[in-house]
């Protein structure tokens, strides 16, 4: 053969290899893009929930095939534990690219010299594989093994890989990856490992059923101890790893299980903690006092707490129910008389009364409704200050007449509550003081807590987020004004009055029950923090003789007796006095119902016809600018005089009615008082 000819055949040569290289190659890639790693168990992972510190597990749900499986990164194990896993698996896990030729060399070897598997030659890379797609062992599945290692490590580096590992790796029974296995059966987190705790740990995944140490404990121990000696006899650990002895397992442990609701709510697929505002020492606490409370309740009764630190207005505590899997803490009941408090702050903004003005508590009946107390009596002539403490029906009606229901309702709407209303109504009703409206016990928790932050309400915080949105409900002097009466109501039977107690702590609290004993409240706030609770039965049904004041007030002192103590300065500490010592002003020393209520004794206050409380004013013209605004109104003692947003209205130079020029769209309040110093106000908004 010629030179010219060996030239040329060996450049056909050359390039049939190359295009075999780029045939090879090219079906690589083809099949790397056809059929990726498969990677759906890595991602479906046990939502956790976190406490606020960020650290402390509140809870942690199975995956959707009903393991627990808690994704685990290197960084978060016991330095211990790695050592030893790379050690006994695969000590050039950080050199070789999935596969490791020394170590499918042995296996070979042994296999042909014991004609049985010594060692199965498996890197971590290609465990890894088999975790992400089990099946049965075999020589095509471990073929299987070896193309899906080397896909790993064309997509991932090494810390995704042993991540893989470390989360997906099994540990006996639902128990899958090192952190759910060291909390299952070490009861802690892998961060902090002995070397005997792990050596169960590496020693588990090579027969977890037969290892499970709450079913097998001496065969864990026992695979556990020959992994550390057969490493520190190869010099693989130090020799001082063996003297820690691998301990005996008992039981397995419970995963943390608490704010179930909250979980439920917020479960994601468990690649992000839920980081939430819960305390990790508040709500277990209070979890554990309402299990106690519900025992008791042999009727079926549920309940539903809440609470809220007001330096932020983050929730430090949620529970849901105790039974039931419904939250009870956002279903909508009807309040009793828990709204009571803002009927009083309008009305104490308006100036229709005072603390100690003198009110009316006696039979009435407007058209069908004739409401009563809930001890069916009366109690005659009463203060403000007594009818609210006392939670007097006839005079909340009174002054709601007064207020408006459409104004109170749209207030707390404003403030942040969902309100609902009995289907029909076409708008807020006078029985809207008694609770003839839904709401849950987390909107009336925020009301109470915008009573604490001087009447601005702002949204409750449960995750690791700022919340934006306040809204004032009355003016700071009637919060505060509120606050100083709520904090004089009786306290539930079996606790001392706040005069008698060595520094006690300054609850404001309202209690409420609903028509029928359906649901039963208690709101209460401090200078720190805010506490809702219901009680009642989960499908509304009735429980008689459970009420506000029996059954949610004595619970929720019990609440507050498990919170840290006060940080936050206390408002009324430098008022409550001045305003308390204030002499009733001749015109507020009685409070003038409405002509329409018809109680004796009274004459009629000024009522306004126009705008009407609640109304919406579209008064934008083609140019852009507003029209006026024509103020009437009837009955009461002419003449009168009108203000906007406590801004006096200039009297009509010539006789006729008086009207005010909006400067732009929002809501104002307008009222009217008369020659005899009675007033009356409506909420409006313009657009």
């Amino acid at each position: 053969m010629t030179p010219t000819v060996r030239r040329a055949s060996r450049g056909r040569r050359a390039w049939f290899v190359l295009g075999l290289l780029c045939v090879g190659l090219g079906s690589a890639v083809l099949l790397d893009r056809w059929r990726p790693p498969d990677l759906r168990r890595w991602h479906d992972l046990s939502s956790v929930v976190l406490a606020a510190d960020g650290a402390s597990v509140l809870n942690v749900s199975t995956t959707r095939d009903g393991m627990w499986r808690l994704a685990t990164r290197a960084d978060a194990v016991d330095r211990h534990y790695l050592d030893i896993l790379l050690a006994a698996e695969d000590h050039r896990f950080h050199t070789h690219r999935g596969i490791d030729p020394l170590a499918a060399a042995r296996a070979a070897w042994q296999l042909g010299t014991n004609r049985r598997i010594v060692s199965g030659g498996s890197t971590l890379t290609m465990q890894v594989a088999r975790l992400l797609e089990p099946h049965p062992r075999s020589i095509l599945g471990k073929l299987h093994d070896v193309l899906r290692a080397i896909q790993l490590e064309a997509h991932f580096d090494k810390d995704e890989i042993l991540a893989m590992y470390l989360t997906l790796a099994p540990f006996g029974g639902n128990v899958e990856g090192v952190r759910a296995a060291s909390l299952a059966w070490f009861g802690h987190e892998p961060d902090r490992l002995t070397p005997g705790e792990a050596a169960i740990l590496v020693a588990l995944p090579q027969r977890p059923a037969a290892l499970r140490p709450d079913r097998h404990p001496a065969a864990a121990t026992a695979a556990a101890s020959r992994v550390l000696h057969r490493l520190a006899d190869a010099g693989r650990i130090p020799r001082a790893d063996v003297e820690t002895p691998p301990p005996a397992i008992a039981q397995r442990h419970a995963y943390p299980r608490m704010a179930m609701h909250v979980a439920q709510r917020f479960r994601n697929d468990g690649a992000t903690p839920i980081r939430t505002t819960l305390d990790a020492r508040i709500q277990p606490a209070v979890e554990r006092l309402a299990t106690e409370a519900a025992a008791p309740m042999t009727d079926g009764g549920d309940l539903a707490i809440v609470v809220v630190d007001n330096r932020d207005l983050s929730i430090r505590a949620w529970v849901g129910g105790v039974r039931s899997a419904l939250d009870l803490v956002r279903r909508r009941r009807s309040p009793g008389s828990a709204l009571k408090p803002f009927i009083y702050g309008l009305a104490f903004d308006d100036l229709a009364l005072l603390p100690d003005s003198l009110i009316e508590d006696r039979p009435m009946r407007i058209g069908d409704y004739a409401p009563e107390n809930f001890d069916r009596s009366f109690r005659g002539q009463v203060t403000a200050r007594e009818a609210l403490q006392q939670s007097l029906n006839v005079p909340a009606i009174a002054l709601l007449d007064r207020v408006g229901p459409g104004r109170l309702a749209a207030t707390l709407r404003e403030a942040g509550a969902r309100l609902e209303f009995p289907t029909g109504d076409a708008a807020p009703t006078l029985p809207l003081a008694l609770g003839g409206v839904g709401i849950s016990l987390l909107d009336l928790t925020r009301l109470y807590a915008g009573l604490a932050h001087d009447g601005r309400s702002a949204p409750l915080r449960i995750l690791d987020t700022r919340a934006h949105g306040a809204a004032t409900l009355m003016t700071q002097h009637a919060a505060r004004t509120v606050t100083d009466i709520l904090r004089g109501s009786p306290p539930p039977d079996g606790r001392m009055p706040r005069g008698l107690i060595r520094d006690p702590r300054p609850i404001a609290y309202k209690t409420g029950t609903s028509y029928g004993f359906r649901d039963a409240w208690a709101i209460g706030y401090s200078p720190s923090w805010t506490v809702g609770v219901w009680t009642g039965r989960a499908d509304g049904t009735p429980r008689p003789g459970a009420y506000g004041r029996n059954t949610a007030a004595p619970l929720l002192f019990s609440v507050f007796d498990r919170l840290p103590a006060e940080t936050e300065p206390d408002p009324l500490a430098a008022t409550s006095d001045t305003v308390a010592a204030a002499p009733v002003p001749r015109g507020l020393r009685y409070f003038t119902e409405r002509d329409g209520l018809r109680l004796p004794g009274r004459v009629a206050a000024p009522r306004i016809q126009f705008p009407p409380d609640g109304a919406l004013l579209d008064l934008g013209r083609d140019n852009g600018t507003r029209g006026p605004i024509r103020l009437e109104a009837n009955s009461g003692t002419p003449p009168y005089r009108w203000s906007v947003n406590g801004l006096p209205v200039a009297a009509p130079r010539w006789s006729g009615t008086p009207s005010w020029q909006p400067d732009g769209p929002g809501f104002v309040r307008v009222t009217v008082v008369d020659a005899a110093g009675r007033r009356a106000s409506a909420q409006v908004r313009v657009r």
